[in-house]
């Protein structure tokens, strides 16, 4: 999701979930519930009819009924790729999964959501150069919360009609306003019908009661929209990488969540009705490439020509959170600005003290009185927390009514201090923090060292008191790895890079559904067209915007071609943090110089597949992914080469053993797309003990679109360090090819 305050109240309402799941389903052992069932490709034309007939047909043989198998089954896909949705025991899914033409059987999981000047600072200004003509044909996909269209970023004043291409659809929902020639398409998917919670999400249709749709979808492809603001704060021109796009919404995501079933409907919907690009700021816990349906649908949309961005995750700073880490898809961690929202408190004393926050309040008093969670403790009788924390039901309400409370530490304070009655809150954190939280009353963070002045000042004084200020932006260096975005390495596949890329996720100003407060609390009256929130899916889309402005220019090049432009012409990181290389990848995105980017690692159908045999993928499943009347199998393809067996813009190696010596290999091809004849020099920069050699160290291409192999030799011995880095950079004195190379040793 992206990080939001109201995240300190998802543990209360998952209990609540939790809870109502248990009154209505009972055990497990005695109902069936959903599993998806993927085969693979689709055999030919028109494939998705027979498909219905024959996943019921399958279905029959391991339930025993036609008529069982008819009302066990949930969903069918079909045009895109192959598969269905049934209710199923754990048994029968067993048997069902060993059936012929079953790639994998999995069970339905909940995934969640990784959730202005953003794109002034990737260097894509208002007036660059663009192709109009093209990007109006442009069509950016979706899987979200949904779509707001009273929105200004998504008004069509000046678009024609959808492109002839476009085979999408508008949902008809009556609490749909309907699509325009912004949003041409808007589709929702509730496959399982599940009963909603306290009455949340009531409304059926592509409208956005979230808001994060809305955000991810205006940072894509919103217009420009001047004097954009959340009550003020963050005030600029908002709009999306791509303003003269077009924009196709899949509601996929709920209330409780992004089911499996309904994100994988939606990339069947997307890829078939013509999207240019797919972009999904969604994740959950990493499983085998194809038991994962946003891998699976990102591999069919690979074969499709479709670019596909998505978040890595939000579960930094720790190692190997990082989720979405197929090599056919761009993961996308997330920076900070040059800039960060902070409130100034100013106290009784003449003292003042700075935080960040998101403070959209502007208090009428000069002062209010000032106290603190300690001497407002409810110490009279039992009770549960930490007073000192201002922890729930600690604090006495008399105390705290009408006053401003300091606290200690982020435990979601702001929510008991306004419920009673306070003014306001400032709280102390043992550590610096990057997150500017949207609070529900006037609250903001300071340092312990300012949390110390603030205590003795309290308690030096029987009229203690203070005032905090609306927020403000303040200039910072930057960019830099936001401390809550997904560290590698990757736990799947230990020799592909993740994430790929970084792109702007701290404090992004973008559009916002005005069914949401913007708090994300049900209780907080504030309603805005526009929000600032933060995560790894507000990075995601500014990748899949890029990836079609790079499109835009080259219209046929593949998937992994875009993703080599973007990766290789990425800049390095002005801030360099401890465990920064985990969590960068290439480094920040850099869509002007990757329309132009030299050479690129290319990667069509074949070389995934190569890789997947290497990787261990039996014949069986290889045949299905590729689909079609030739069966093909591993002995088929010529043999991956190389410590990683694939043609990735990045290098990596994953030492189980930090005290051993290592050496690898790895082959690498890239293809000319400058103009005429060139040569390209290699030079490597490397941290200490890590030896790296290119054979050869200089390549000449004579023409265009010709290509070159070549070789990168890593050896290295014990070091107390478990991370060493190297960068290889191919120059022509025009461009700049860069590839990170990441050696990881497991601690010991």
């Amino acid at each position: 999701m992206e990080i939001s305050h109201q995240s300190l109240l998802l543990l209360f309402n998952l209990s609540l979930s939790l809870l109502a799941a248990f009154s209505v389903s009972g055990s497990s052992a005695t109902e069936r519930k959903p599993y998806i069932v993927y085969m693979g490709a689709l055999s030919g034309a028109g494939a998705g009819a027979v498909s219905a007939a024959a996943h019921q047909s399958l279905l029959s043989t391991v339930l025993g009924s036609e008529r069982l198998a008819r009302d066990s089954t949930i969903h069918n896909y079909g045009r895109s790729f192959n598969g269905f949705v049934a209710r199923l025991f754990p048994h029968e899914a067993r048997i069902l999964s060993e059936k012929e033409g079953v790639v994998s059987v999995f069970p339905n999981n909940m995934r969640k959501l990784h959730t202005t000047r953003s794109w002034d600072f990737l260097g894509m200004h208002e007036k660059m150069k663009r192709k109009p003509k093209v990007e109006s044909n442009m069509i950016i996909g979706l899987l979200d919360t949904g779509i707001s269209m009273d929105c200004p970023s998504f008004k069509d004043e000046g678009y024609g009609p959808p492109p002839a291409k476009w085979r999408g659809e508008c949902s008809n929902a009556s609490d749909f306003s309907g699509c325009n020639n912004k949003v041409i398409g808007a589709r929702y998917y509730d496959l399982e019908h599940q009963p909603r919670v306290a009455g949340e999400d009531t409304i059926l249709s592509p409208t956005d009661t979230d808001g994060h749709g809305t955000h991810t979808a205006s940072t894509a492809a919103g217009i420009a929209v001047k004097n954009a603001s959340l009550y003020g704060v963050g005030k600029g021109t908002a709009r999306g990488g791509m303003p003269l796009a077009r924009i196709s919404m899949y509601k996929v995501c709920w209330f409780t969540g992004c089911s499996d079933m309904n994100l994988l409907a939606g990339f069947d919907d997307a890829i078939a009705d013509g999207v240019d690009v797919i972009s999904v700021s969604i994740g959950g816990t990493v499983r085998p490439f194809f038991e994962d349906p946003i891998a699976i649908g990102a591999f069919h949309a690979m074969r499709k020509g479709i670019p596909v961005s998505c978040s890595a995750g939000n579960d930094g700073p720790f190692e190997a959170t990082v989720q979405n880490v197929a090599p056919w898809l761009m993961t996308v961690g997330a920076t900070g600005l040059d800039r960060e929202f902070r409130s100034q408190v100013k106290f009784g004393n003449g003292i003042t003290a700075t935080g960040v926050s998101v403070n959209t309040f502007s208090l009428r008093k000069k002062m209010y009185p000032l106290t603190s969670g300690t001497i407002a403790s409810n110490s009279s009788t039992a009770y549960w927390g930490n007073a000192s924390a201002c922890d729930w039901a600690s604090l006495i309400p008399e105390e705290v009514k009408g006053k401003i409370v300091y606290c200690m530490g982020n435990r979601g304070q702001d929510f008991n201090i306004r419920d009673l009655g306070g003014i306001g809150t400032i709280m102390s954190l043992d550590e610096p923090t990057d997150i500017a939280y949207t609070f529900v009353i006037p609250a903001t963070f300071v340092t312990s060292k300012e949390g110390r002045k603030i205590d003795k000042y309290i308690n030096s004084t029987k009229n203690a008191q203070a005032v905090i200020y609306k927020s403000k932006a303040f200039k910072i260096a930057a960019p830099f790895v936001g401390s809550f975005s997904s560290r590698g390495p990757q736990l799947i596949s230990t020799t592909i890079l993740k994430p790929d890329i970084v792109a702007p996720g701290l404090d992004i100003l973008a559009g916002y559904s005005k069914l949401a407060p913007i708090s994300g609390d049900p209780d907080d009256e504030r309603f805005s067209h526009f929000n600032l929130l933060t995560g790894t899916s507000m990075a995601c889309p500014h990748v899949a915007a890029a990836a079609a402005y790079v499109k835009s220019f080259h219209p046929n090049w593949s998937p992994a071609a875009i993703k080599s432009a973007l990766m290789t012409t990425a800049k390095t990181l002005k801030i360099q943090q401890k465990d920064g290389p985990l969590g960068s990848g290439s480094g920040q995105l850099n869509p002007k110089t990757a329309v132009h980017p030299g050479l690129i690692y290319d990667i069509d159908t074949g070389g995934y597949i190569r890789f997947l045999c290497k990787e261990g993928y039996n014949s069986t499943t290889i045949s299905l992914l590729t689909g079609g009347k030739k069966k093909y199998k591993c002995s088929d393809f010529k043999p991956a080469l190389g410590s990683d067996g694939l043609n990735y813009p990045s290098m990596h190696l994953q030492i189980k053993d930090p005290t051993a010596t290592f050496s690898a290999v790895f082959y690498r091809t890239v293809t000319s797309v400058g103009y005429g004849a060139c040569a390209y020099n290699a030079t490597v920069k490397s941290t200490e003990g890590l030896y790296v050699r290119v054979i050869p160290s200089k390549l000449s291409f004579q023409k265009a679109h010709q290509q070159k192999t070549f070789k990168v030799v890593l050896k290295g011995k014990p070091r107390e360090s478990r991370i060493q880095t190297a960068f290889l950079e191919w120059s022509d004195s025009k461009h700049k090819v860069r590839s990170p190379i990441l050696v990881y040793r497991k601690a010991i």
